[in-house]
This record gives structure tokens, C-alpha cells and sequence, in this order.
């Protein structure tokens, strides 16, 4: 199969109309954009981005004042703060966590609308470019019809629709990335296959796992073995040398802290390079076995979701599994729950090759789109469309499907605006230097600063390397009650939020100047507000059932 692909002619060249994608693809790249930067604009506005969404805004508002990677929030998160017990820096690299070097491409673009939903803005738009690349790659082979249904299923895919409608992240530039290095590939130009190995590579450290599917593809079907075995020695070489040279330097995260809670199974210890987890998988062949297969359930719904969208074609695609097979076995081998989840960030890894293989299959098979199988296929794409609304990926859709039925979990849109329209008040009170911790949901819209922390951590050090306390304190309450009696985590934060909440008050260090609808605002050294107090008093009151509860 692979040896009739190689000398496989181009479908473009016996067209007159070139590259340009059809009205209809651009009418459903359009559908997509359109609909997503709605919704991912709306997540962001009514106060439903996360933790991640401002760890990224912090890391590009500081690359734009010259602290390149720097950021308070991912040093929160890092190996020395949560194992050591030490205090969160403002100068932490985050290259010790993920080393992201690409992210610095779209600096002019944030440069020119330094904001939180400018990321959201750039993550729609790489998604939906990709689709528009993958739309050249398919008519590389393939027919107008049948370029436009892979298309249509791009962006119908849970593992695309998900993870766009996510916390801006990093991985959101891979499927660009990956398809415009396979349209090189597929057009011999190989200096912007090279320039795109390079540009995947530096997204993170762990992205080099697809691009070296893709030299295992060029040297198995024996098209492009000389570049193909070049590909594979820069990705592994480059990993390699990354997690265990580079990344070091800036902290010992990848070694005590990611390695180990993804791959800690096959390691003893404490700490454990990438070589020696590499090596726990080899020298266990047993394990490596069963990790591969369990949870079986879950691997197979895993692999029937990503199949979904393509009508299951990938499944007899050897390319999809020379391809997409390495980013597969990277999840199925890794522990937590996040590996197998289809509308996280992490399944956007396996799409590139999935596609890519689907369309070989297709050039091959091009008989085999028969009516019958046409409306199966477009029936595959209405379900995957449909699970992606049901799913509600990161509680996008809040406002339509409740969170939890018994109990009942729901929060309706003019009650979230309406909660948002209290908040800003109390956020326009924060000067925009003032250092503040604040919880989950409200990190976003202040992680434009240098001293920034989520709750309940108070203490950071700053760049004259001193430990101090931020001088404000916001916290949603509102925001955890509503969800408090469906998920435990809420309930406990909810309590210790509110216990901090009256330390800090009755010791004297931080002052209640603001309170509304369940939102408390706190300033250090601040004389409290008696209307504040006495609001702030009465809240607790209708807390009591939940405070006073185990």
C-alpha cells in the first residue's frame, strides 16, 4: 500500500483551481471559528476560564515586559513549593516545567492586544487554520467531495472541539504545525518541512513523541527513508537532550514532578529522568503490557472517539497507527485520569496523524464512498457533534446542561452575569501592579501583573528576593457554593476560604473593604468596611448548612 502511495500523482495538478479551499469548507471553517471564539469569549468574560488561562496570559504578559517565562503562578505549582514547602518567586522559569519557546511566535500579535482573551482569540484561530491546511493535504490526494467530509470532520471531532473550547495551551498549535510539515512533506518542499520540525519541537518538550511518528512513516513506507531517519534522530535526540540537560537548569520539575506523576510507575524513587523511566519500561516488558491495555474499557472508548468523526477509518489506516501510534502510546502508558480524557489538550496530539492517515486510505479507496457509506460517515459527524455538546468540555455550556442532576447543579446565564456584574466593581478596586492572590476562576482576568497567586496562598517572594504577602485578597464564595454539593473538592475550599477569610481579619492583617454577592475583597493592613463586615456576616449566616456539615 505504502509503495503505490509514493508514487501517488497530485489531485491539485490536474485542477485548474490550484490550492484555494472550496466555499463550502470555508463556509464550515467559518461556522467553526465563528461559533467557538463565541463561546470561548463568552467562557472567558462570564468568569468561567481557569487557572491554566492565566498562567499563559502571565507568561506572555511578562515575555512582553522582558521576564521571558517567567511566572508566580507556575512557580505555585512547581516541585519546590508543593514537595519542598518553599515560597512561590515572581522570577520562576516555567521552562523547568515546559520548555515552550514557540509560544514566543505570537508575541507581536499579543504585543498589539496584551489581554487574557487574546489568547482565546489565537487558540480559534490555529485550530481553525489547521483545518484550512488539512484541507490543501487532502486535495493533495483526494477529490473535492471527499477532501470536504475529512474536513467537516476536523472540525466536528471531540478531540478537536474540546480542547479548542479549553484554557488556552500550548498543544493548540500542533495540528497547524504538523499538517503544514505533511503538506511539505507531500510537495517536497523541504525547507518548510524542516522550518515546521523545528517550529513543533519547540511547542514542548514532549511534542517531538508526533513528529517522530512522522519520520517512522517516511522511512516504514519507504518514501522519504533518508529524511525520515533524520526526523527520528533530531525528535529523540532533542527530547532527550531537552528533559535531561536543558530543562534542568531552570528547575528539577521534569524529573521530581512530571515524569512522576505521569510515568512514576515505572520508576523508584523520588525523582526519575526520562532516560530511566524509558528504561522502567523496557526492562518491564510485563507492565509495559498491562499499562498499554488497562483500563481497557476506557482505552477502547478513547480509541472509538477519536475514530468517531472519520467513520472509523483509521482503524485500518496503517498510516494513522505509524503516526498517530507514538502520541497514543505516550497516553495509554502514562497514570491520571487527564491521559484518556477526549476533550482534554493532550488528544489534540493524536489528530494530525489520524487525519493524515485517513487520507491515505481514502487515495487508495476512493470506491469505497458509496451513498450508504456517505450518510454512515455524516451520521458519524452529526454523533461526535452531539457528544461534544454533552460532554460540555470545561463547563463551556454551563448556561444549558447542569452539572450534577441529583443533586441538582445548575447555573443559569442571567444568574452567572449577573454574579459578574458584582465582581468587576471589586476588581477595579485592585491597582493593576498590586500584588493579589484570588481563587480559580477570577486568576485569569488579574494574571496581568508580576506578583500574582491563587488562593489560599499568600506569601510570594518577589524580585528583591523578599518574602512578602499580597496586598489584596478577592475570593469568590459565590462561585464554589454553587457548586459545592456535587463536588467535595468545591465544599473544602469553600471552608477554608471561608475560615481564612476570618484569620485574616480578626489577627488584623488584612482589612474587609468590599463585599458583594458572595465575592469578599480584603486589604492588607486596610481598616475594614462596617457595611462590609456586616454583609460579609450575613453571608456566613446562609453558609452555616455547609460549613456546619462533614
Amino acid at each position: 500500500m505504502w509503495s503505490k502511495i509514493k508514487d501517488q500523482p497530485s489531485v491539485i495538478a490536474k485542477e485548474k483551481q490550484g490550492f484555494s479551499p472550496d466555499s463550502a469548507v470555508l463556509l464550515i471553517a467559518g461556522v467553526f471559528f465563528t461559533v467557538c471564539l463565541i463561546l470561548t469569549l463568552h467562557r472567558y468574560f462570564s468568569f468561567y476560564a481557569s487557572f491554566d488561562q492565566g498562567i499563559f496570559n502571565q507568561v506572555f504578559w511578562n515575555n512582553l515586559h522582558g521576564r521571558f517565562f517567567q511566572s508566580s503562578l507556575s512557580s505555585s505549582l512547581s516541585t519546590n513549593v508543593v514537595h519542598a514547602g518553599e515560597t512561590p518567586t515572581v522570577f520562576y522559569h516555567r521552562l523547568g516545567q515546559h520548555f515552550t519557546p514557540a509560544l514566543l511566535l505570537w508575541l507581536p500579535i499579543y504585543a498589539l492586544f496584551p489581554s487574557p482573551a487574546t489568547l482565546t482569540v489565537l487558540q480559534v484561530t490555529l485550530i481553525t487554520a489547521a483545518g484550512l491546511v488539512l484541507y490543501l493535504l487532502a486535495r493533495h490526494y483526494l477529490e473535492r467531495p471527499l477532501a470536504v467530509m475529512i474536513t467537516a470532520s476536523f472540525y466536528a471531532a471531540n478531540a478537536v472541539i474540546g480542547p479548542t473550547l479549553s484554557n488556552f495551551h500550548d498543544i493548540s498549535q500542533i495540528p497547524l504545525f504538523v499538517f503544514t510539515l505533511l503538506l511539505a512533506m507531500e510537495k517536497r518542499t523541504w525547507w518548510l518541512f524542516w522550518l515546521m520540525a523545528i517550529f513543533i519541537l519547540a511547542v514542548r518538550e514532549d511534542a517531538g513523541i508526533g513528529l517522530f511518528g512522522v519520520g517512522f512513516y517516511m522511512v516504514a513506507s519507504q518514501r522519504f527513508p533518508r529524511a525520515g531517519f533524520a526526523t527520528c534522530i533530531l525528535s529523540f535526540g532533542y527530547m532527550l537532550a531537552l528533559t535531561n540537560l536543558i530543562m534542568p537548569i531552570f528547575s528539577d520539575d521534569i524529573s521530581k514532578r512530571f515524569m512522576l506523576e505521569r510515568f512514576g510507575q515505572y520508576a523508584d524513587g523520588n525523582e526519575a529522568s526520562t532516560l530511566e523511566i524509558i528504561w522502567g519500561m523496557v526492562s518491564n516488558p510485563w507492565r509495559l503490557l498491562v499499562e498499554l491495555v488497562t483500563p481497557f474499557d476506557r482505552t477502547i472508548r478513547y480509541l472509538i472517539g477519536q475514530w468517531l468523526p472519520l467513520a472509523f477509518i483509521p482503524a485500518l489506516a496503517p498510516a494513522s497507527w505509524a503516526i498517530a501510534g507514538f502520541p497514543l502510546l505516550k497516553l495509554f502508558l502514562g497514570q491520571g485520569e487527564s491521559v484518556l480524557a477526549i476533550t482534554i489538550r493532550y488528544a489534540l496530539t493524536v489528530v494530525p496523524g489520524l487525519f493524515y492517515g485517513a487520507i491515505l486510505w481514502w487515495s487508495q479507496h476512493p470506491q469505497s464512498l458509496k451513498p450508504r457509506f456517505r450518510r454512515f460517515w455524516i451520521g458519524c459527524i452529526c454523533v461526535s457533534l452531539l457528544l461534544s455538546f454533552t460532554s460540555n468540555p470545561n463547563r463551556t455550556f454551563y448556561f444549558l446542561i447542569p452539572d450534577s442532576v441529583k443533586p441538582w447543579v445548575y447555573v443559569s446565564l442571567p444568574q452567572q452575569w449577573q454574579h459578574v456584574a458584582q465582581i468587576r466593581p471589586l476588581l477595579a478596586q485592585i491597582p493593576p501592579d498590586a500584588s493579589v492572590s484570588t481563587t480559580t476562576y477570577i486568576v485569569p482576568h488579574l494574571s496581568s501583573r508580576r506578583e500574582i497567586l491563587r488562593l489560599p496562598q499568600l506569601e510570594l517572594k518577589n524580585d528583591a528576593r523578599q518574602i512578602i504577602k499580597v496586598d489584596y485578597v478577592l475570593a469568590d464564595i459565590w462561585q464554589l457554593q454553587q457548586y459545592q454539593a456535587a463536588f467535595k473538592a468545591d465544599r473544602s475550599y469553600l471552608r477554608d476560604l471561608v475560615k481564612q477569610g476570618n484569620q485574616l481579619t480578626s489577627n488584623g492583617e488584612y482589612g474587609i473593604i468590599d463585599f458583594a454577592d458572595g465575592t469578599i475583597l480584603l486589604k492588607k493592613t486596610a481598616n475594614s468596611n462596617p457595611q462590609a463586615i456586616a454583609a460579609w456576616n450575613r453571608y456566613q449566616q446562609q453558609l452555616q448548612p455547609i460549613l456546619g456539615t462533614g
